[in-house]
């Protein structure tokens, strides 16, 4: 039962997070505005660390815990790392 809770919290997030990405493309094509790119690049890192973490751990039978949050969190932290940088450079 916990499986398909986490399956279907993850596909939330993946999908409000891609669709995050596509709204902050539309801005930078619409806006030539570089932050609007970083933002995306951001929110695209953080989706693939859930995304990865999930896969791997369902292929994996949810061995490897340790080795699955290093990745979630490492994506995570860089691509608010980049979310970040998009609010400091935003002109």
């Amino acid at each position: 039962m916990i499986e398909l809770i986490y399956a279907i919290s993850t596909l939330v997030f993946v999908v409000a997070g891609l669709t995050m990405v596509g709204m902050a493309m539309r801005a930078y094509v619409q806006t030539s505005r570089q932050a609007m790119l970083y933002l995306s690049i951001g929110f695209s890192l953080a989706v693939a660390g859930a995304a990865a973490t999930m896969i791997s751990a369902f292929i994996n039978d949810f061995d490897g815990a340790r080795s699955l949050l290093l990745v979630n969190s490492g994506l995570t932290t860089f691509g608010f790392l980049f979310v970040m940088y998009s609010l400091v450079t935003y002109e």
